[in-house]
């Protein structure tokens, strides 16, 4: 874990700060700005020896590229970005996709190429029919060919970049088993190596049930809880969860400390990374707050 985390923090804070100085500049130095969606990331060297939290490329480079696709996984990491995340849904023949919504319709031509099929749930598709979608017209031109990964693919390619992965496990309720799929897509793809789970690998989810589900099928994996727990469960979720990551809107001091006064499944202090929040507001959360990194 040292080796990632060393260079994903050192990055990280020259990314962070770098938007901040932008954002800072545009603002003309007034009051927090509210969170864009998605943040512009800034280029930095790898490697720089300086201290910070870590930056996680939010759905890939997604102000860059179309959100969770492989454009999006090499755009992070032609900017230097180390960390990615990605979310991860079945298909209807029970294949693992790689798209955010519940529905096709926002991030893909569906519609258009399955007029009659509203409303365009992941679920309702099979591995073959999504496979034929345009992922990325919808951000740009130049990207009409890229097309919603699968897990497998975008295993590979966040591999041969040399990235990390925090993988979110969305709707897990929705399908009943995805948990030791994802496992043994993770382990057929040569992600559940000392490397990898120690090192370049995270697996969070909101739903509570699906992160204790990895961590008891596979406890070397670290994991993390997605939203604000109590902070009267917070001992329990120690037990089985690295991270807390709850969104910036709400966050303390005191929560964190909270967070970092516990140790986690692995030995190691839980540490907590925010979401749903701007470089400005970053700043001032790594600053007033502690916290460990951002998913910007």
């Amino acid at each position: 874990m040292l080796r990632s985390a060393v260079r994903s923090a050192a990055v990280g804070f020259v990314l962070l700060f770098a938007a901040v100085l932008a954002a800072d500049a545009g603002a003309g130095g007034g009051g927090l700005a509210a969170p864009p969606a998605p943040v512009r990331l800034v280029s930095a060297q790898k490697g720089l020896p300086l201290d910070g939290p870590t930056v996680i490329a939010h759905r890939g480079a997604a102000a860059y590229a179309p959100e969770n696709t492989l454009a999006a996984v090499d755009e992070a990491d032609r900017r230097d970005v180390e960390w990615v995340e990605n979310d991860v849904q079945r298909t209807k023949d029970g294949k693992l996709v790689v798209i955010h919504d519940a529905t096709l319709k926002r991030t893909t031509d569906a519609e258009k190429v399955y007029p009659n099929r509203s409303p365009w749930r992941v679920g309702d598709f099979t591995a073959a029919e999504i496979a034929r979608l345009d992922a990325g017209s919808w951000f740009g031109k130049k990207f009409a060919k890229e097309r919603v990964p699968t897990l497998a693919s975008y295993l590979k390619r966040v591999d041969r970049n040399d990235q990390s992965l925090l993988l979110e496990i969305k709707n897990p309720e929705k399908y009943p088993g995805i948990e030791k799929q994802v496992l043994a897509q993770l382990r057929s793809s040569g992600w559940l190596d000392a490397e990898h789970v120690m090192d370049r690998l995270v697996v969070q989810s909101f739903g509570v049930d699906a992160v204790r589900t990895v961590h008891s099928q596979q406890p070397d994996v670290r994991t993390a809880v997605l939203g604000t727990p109590s902070r009267a469960k917070l001992p329990e979720y120690a037990r089985f969860a690295d991270w807390i990551n709850p969104p910036y809107k709400g966050l303390s001091s005191s929560y964190v400390s909270a967070v970092h006064s516990l140790w986690g499944p692995h030995a190691e202090r839980m540490e907590v990374h925010t979401w749903g929040v701007s470089a400005r507001q970053a700043k001032r959360a790594f600053a007033a707050y502690g916290i460990d990194g951002v998913i910007l």
